[in-house]
């Protein structure tokens, strides 16, 4: 009797390859990694409309023992980071901003200075105001109220009070609220590509049409609407 096993067919180890390579791919999307592209300015000059983004699903997961907690890179949102979140008016779309006040903290806005818990926030680094113009105080001001002077407010438990870095052109917690913690979806941590699209781009529409527009756009100026010194940018 011969020891010899039957060689597999190569289609079916091909077959076999690639269907490994998309359980793979479809777990790290799940529960690991994810792209995200920036679509509006409310983050600039930080991220930019056109950055490619990929953002960490597994930092914020479930720790439900000690051991996991010491051995996986899982941890908190701290105040600071850049997070991925469900927007809590449509979950069905999702938003980017930095999350500034954490469950408990106490969080206000005076002539666009942020103060947490009494303190102000030393956020030159990132903040950006395209608007010289401060709205006063009051309560008859209407939305220039909201963006440049609010609260204070107490950030419910497992909340996030968050802002774009781009605070004069930003809908963020000011305007629809805290975002529930379940709301999240990750942290954002690196830019991997980055495009200048045409200003006619964001006119395209959602349907098959603006997205083979988009395709060609690309294809016909990737080396030329590239920006190249954003790649592998890590997002602070």
């Amino acid at each position: 009797m011969s020891n010899e096993t039957t060689p597999k067919p190569v289609v079916r180890e091909y077959l076999e390859a690639l269907l490994i390579a998309v359980i793979f791919a479809t777990f790290a999307r799940t529960f690991v990694f994810q792209a995200f592209k920036i679509p509006s300015g409310s983050m600039e000059e930080n991220l930019l409309i056109g950055d490619h983004i990929l953002v960490n699903k597994f930092i914020y997961g479930p720790r439900p023992s000690a051991l996991e907690r010491a051995l996986l890179p899982f941890r908190d949102v701290r105040r600071g980071d850049v997070v991925v979140f469900r927007w809590p008016v449509d979950p069905s779309r999702d938003f980017i901003k930095r999350a500034v006040g954490l469950p408990g903290d106490v969080v206000k806005l005076v002539d666009k200075h942020l103060y947490v818990n009494g303190k102000l926030v030393g956020d030159e680094s990132y903040t950006y105001h395209s608007d010289p113009v401060t709205y006063p105080r009051g309560p008859a001001q209407g939305p220039g109220h909201s963006r440049d002077n609010f609260g204070p407010v107490r950030v419910p438990p497992d909340s996030y009070f968050c802002l774009g870095d781009n605070r004069d052109n930003s809908h963020d917690s000011r305007f629809w609220g805290v975002v529930p913690a379940s709301h999240l979806k990750g942290r954002a941590f690196v830019v991997y590509w980055s495009f200048e699209e045409d200003p006619s781009d964001a006119t395209d529409g959602p349907g098959w049409r603006g997205r083979l527009r988009q395709i060609a756009q690309v294809a016909l100026h990737f080396f030329s609407h590239t920006r190249w010194e954003r790649t592998f940018r890590i997002v602070r």
